[in-house]
């Protein structure tokens, strides 16, 4: 209620009752400026802020693509969906307009309210219209990547075989029409619910009856009702004509893709489900604009909802029960056929070469002398074991962390040598408590500090790797390969932001009881520049508090943001997935290189059935780029390895200027690119079922594979088994003239069985880059698998006796991977043995255990090991025999010395073998009845009788 007061000296009066509510009001909207503008200063420093970033690394062209691309997306579909629904709204409004809605009156609580419709709809429609046209087109922002490839897409020969559409129209044309159709959609049940409103309040209105309006109100609501409900039904046909293609990479239990039943009877039903909706349209459009008879826009919608259960329901029902599962094989053959053919091209199997592997048991099918750089090679280091080794031994100050160790190839004296290589980078989250200061975290402790490379199968008298690269600073131990930029200023641990050329000197590394100190000399990051950037660059950074009044930091001074390698290619470039397992290499030039592989992937390519690869379904992936990063500036290069490949040609249209040619890798590097494992996997999980071609076998389930499993240990220690992952090898391939090659390895056994039926290699070098070839080994004979070597040495009684006793002497034994390792004709079962003390977490190397499907041995060292497996067949390298001597593990100081196993072999042990073990144990009794271990004493006297008593039977004497 308005208060008024008396007129004032100029005799106009003054209303204080509209006063204050209009002063209310214009504070309301000063604070919605406020927040807007606060809103748009905070959007437009992100953009900027992230304008800069891809600037520094050279990439502005592709964030303002990306960035234009959204706002027109945006602007356009706002735009239209705001035309499109308030002039729908306008158009219900008009046509209501001859049949006002008057003011009426409800009684709430028995008392009179009036309410006024069209006071309420004007505002509502504007209302519903702006927030519609908001969520759509920030919904069709965030589809840029599928606008994007359908802009550029590429032809592609290759048509599906029920559509004939080109594979080109599932890559990029259906995603488009199956969101425009969705969007149309939404909007016309809108514009429909809107239409239904205003019929509800025409006919409902007060005095509509003594004013003779009714039957007007009716007509006009009918025609309304109908005309939005006709738009209605023709969109969901287009939904209806779309849904079918779907079908053809729907997966079912036996296979994926279009089926008899639904190639024959349900996608003609949705079809014709679609030409109902059409007619529908058709009869309801005609009867709102002459008969106008609810019951004529009743029977319509019957029409294709008989249609609907007929021919999508009631016929496919009926011909799968009654025709083809009496007949499944000889009616689903032709589909099985497309489902095998489609699905091993989309994942690459199509290209497989397949060769027969004897796998021969004898001694001389390992050709153990052509095979020596094979032997030499065999890694014997876990990558595990090694890490927690490397934390120990060359983490050196506890901010330090090796996050990763990765296997790769190098060659050193003339020859390739398989290696293990870690980077150590800086984990600011373990600096001491006292020193975590902004000085410290942004300005000093800026990077990480070289990395360590081994050799995969040599250790140290005491069990410690052979370093090629260790300390700080790095010290190599061949010639071949020297890191003279050490400092890692983008990595997997780069989580922070730092400003580097400043006035402050940066922490190298620890040396002494000093430190060595440096300053970045690189390119990398965003210079700072002036005061206004600078503050710019602080707001941005949440540091207001520190940057502008930092003494050290000056225009020259630069800062790096998104450190971490992911984060770097997942801004550049979010329409690639990445491999999980980036792995760092040493260039010639002496500096650390990033490379990670990156895949283009689908769930929309026809007849391929889909698979899980890390966290997405997919039915078709390809590695098509490889990306190197440099680890102290932070350059980054896409470099393309799969032109054939219809996605990656798209986008390389799209973005001219990011991706590079494999040609244009340096030779340095592209000598260290791989076959990645995230592909492996996907590609042995998908061959282990489709390696099979004959439609019967595979429908029967006669021949499936899986991959290989494995024992392994978890956090308590208890034995978990796993499918083995897949393992880097430098071997001779069987069947190859070269005489080395890196190669990932993946076994497979056959499905709910143990024994081995076949193996995997993914190809590494040179032209042979990205080939796999499979061996398939004799189906006539079992040949024992991971688990069953496993259980073997399980069941050795004195390797399970060792075990157990190094289990109770405050130490636990460590078992690496089984590595399967093909050598020649035969296989080759490889697995190392740790023993870590509960008072160090660092695993030495104790044993080898060595197998063959008919021996099994072991020893101190590979060599040892060799020779107790194969006798004089076995001749060992010099390396090796230069290991043999005096290589008996050291134990740690104040350590209890354990008893180590008197090497044997499983199998025919020749009489000088006897001979030395009976004198080892025997000197082993003595030296433990002298230390007063008579327990154990007393067992290795037990060992040595019976060894004796072998020793007496293999000479026949009594």
């Amino acid at each position: 209620m308005s208060q008024s007061v008396p007129p004032d000296s100029n005799g106009e009066v003054i209303d204080v009752g509209h006063t204050k509510p209009r002063r209310r009001r214009w504070v309301w909207w000063i604070l919605l400026a406020i927040v807007l503008l606060i809103f748009a200063a905070s959007r437009g420093l992100s953009i900027y802020i992230s304008a800069l970033w891809f600037g520094s690394l050279g990439y502005s062209a592709v964030y303002w693509y990306m960035f234009r691309l959204k706002i027109e997306l945006f602007v356009i579909f706002f735009l239209l969906t705001l035309l499109i629904l308030r002039g729908g709204f306008w158009l219900v409004e008009r046509a209501f307009a001859s049949v006002a809605l008057d003011r009426r009156t409800f009684f709430v609580n028995q008392q009179p309210v009036n309410f006024s419709p069209a006071r309420v709809l004007r505002p509502l429609a504007w209302v519903v219209s702006i927030l519609a046209a908001l969520v759509f087109g920030a919904g069709m922002r965030e589809s840029w990547r599928s606008f994007a490839l359908y802009f550029h897409k590429s032809p592609v020969d290759l048509n599906d075989p029920i559509f004939n559409k080109p594979l080109g129209f599932y890559l990029f044309t259906l995603p488009i029409y199956d969101a425009i159709s969705a969007w149309l959609l939404y909007l016309s049940i809108f514009v429909l619910v809107a239409a239904i409103v205003y019929a509800l309040l025409a006919v409902t209105q007060q005095g509509i009856s003594t004013t003779g309006n009714l039957a007007k109100a009716r007509r006009t609501s009918v025609t309304a009702v109908s005309c939005a409900l006709a738009v209605w039904l023709v969109i969901l046909a287009w939904r209806f004509l779309l849904s079918r293609y779907p079908y053809l990479w729907g997966d079912h239990q036996t296979f994926s893709g279009v089926t008899y039943v639904e190639a024959n009877y349900l996608l003609p039903g949705l079809r014709w489900v679609a030409g109902a909706l059409v007619l529908a349209a058709i009869i309801i459009l005609v009867n709102a604009l002459a008969m106008r008879k609810v019951r004529i826009g009743i029977v319509a919608l019957a029409i294709p909802l008989v249609v609907y259960v007929i021919g999508t329901v009631v016929i496919p029902a009926y011909v799968t029960n009654f025709i083809v599962k009496p007949n499944e094989l000889g009616r689903e053959t032709p589909y099985i056929e497309h489902n095998l053919t489609w699905t091993r091209r989309a994942f690459g199997i199509d290209r497989i070469e397949q060769r027969n592997y004897e796998a021969d048991n004898s001694v001389e099918a390992f050709d153990l002398q052509n095979n020596r750089t094979t032997l030499d090679n065999i890694r014997l280091w876990d990558w595990r074991a090694l890490q927690d080794t490397l934390k120990q031994i060359q983490a050196i100050r506890t901010y330090y962390d090796f996050p990763d160790v990765d296997v790769d190839r190098y060659q050193i004296g003339g020859q390739g040598r398989q290696v293990m290589i870690a980077a150590r980078e800086l984990n600011d989250t373990k600096l001491p408590e006292a020193s975590r200061n902004w000085i410290n975290e942004k300005l000093i402790y800026t990077h990480g500090y070289g990395a360590t490379m081994n050799t995969s199968n040599e250790f140290t008298p005491e069990g410690m790797p052979r370093f090629l690269l260790s300390n700080m600073p790095i010290e190599s131990a061949a010639a071949e390969i020297k890191v003279t930029r050490p400092q890692i200023y983008f990595g997997q641990e780069t989580n922070t932001d730092v400003y580097v050329k400043t006035r402050q000197k940066e922490f190298d590394f620890p040396q002494g009881e000093s430190n060595t100190y440096t300053s970045y000399e690189g390119s990398g990051g965003i210079q700072l520049g002036g005061g206004a950037r600078r503050l710019l660059l602080a707001w941005a950074l949440g540091d207001l508090t520190k940057l502008p009044f930092s003494d050290d930091v000056t225009s020259d001074s630069r800062v790096m943001i998104h450190r971490n390698i992911r984060e770097i290619v997942d801004g550049i470039a979010p329409f690639l997935i990445y491999d999980r397992d980036p792995y760092i290499v040493v260039g010639n030039d002496g500096g650390l290189y990033w490379i990670i592989d990156a895949f283009t992937e689908s769930s929309n390519y026809p007849y391929s059935r889909h698979h899980k690869v890390d966290t997405n379904e997919i039915n078709y992936i390809r590695n098509s780029v490889k990306v190197v990063i440099d680890a102290y500036n932070g350059t980054t290069r896409f470099y393309v390895f799969d032109p054939s490949d219809p996605l990656i040609t798209a986008y390389r249209d799209i973005f001219p200027t990011l991706f590079l040619d494999a040609s244009q890798m340096p030779a340095d590097l592209r000598a260290h690119i791989r076959y990645p494992e995230t592909l492996m996997r996907a590609q042995g999980e998908v061959f282990s079922l489709y390696h099979t071609q004959n439609p019967k076998v595979f429908f029967q389930r006669e021949d499936v594979w899986s991959v290989a499993q494995q024992v392994a240990m978890d956090a308590q220690n208890q034995k978990q088994v796993q499918e083995i992952d897949p393992y880097y090898v430098l071997m001779q391939l069987p069947g190859e003239q070269a005489k080395t090659e890196f190669a990932l390895i993946l076994p497979f056994t056959p499905a709910s069985r143990n024994n081995m039926i076949g193996w995997m290699a993914g190809r590494s070098d040179g032209e042979n880059y990205g080939k796999l070839l499979v061996y398939d080994f004799p189906k006539s004979r079992l040949i024992d698998g991971p688990l069953q070597i496993e259980a073997r040495i399980d069941q050795n009684a004195q390797l399970s006796g060792q075990f157990s006793l190094w289990n109770q002497q405050g130490s636990r034994v460590v078992r690496g991977h089984l590595l399967v390792i093909p050598i020649g004709k035969s296989l080759l079962y490889v697995e190392p043995v740790y023993l870590k003390a509960e008072s160090s977490p660092m695993p030495e190397l104790r044993l080898v255990v060595l197998a063959t499907q008919d021996h099994l041995a072991f020893g101190t060292n590979f060599g040892e090991a060799l020779n107790n497996l194969f006798g004089d067949a076995a001749k060992v390298s010099s390396e090796q025999k230069g290991e043999q001597k005096g290589e008996q593990p050291k134990p740690k100081p104040g350590a209890t010395p354990a008893a180590s196993p008197s090497p044997q072999s499983v199998g025919a042990p020749n009489v000088q073998q006897l001979i030395n073990r009976a004198i080892q144990e025997f000197e082993e009794y003595q030296r433990l009845t002298a230390e007063g271990k008579m327990g154990e004493a007393g067992k290795k006297l037990e060992d040595h009788k019976r060894t004796l008593e072998e020793l007496r039977k293999a000479t026949g004497k009594p």
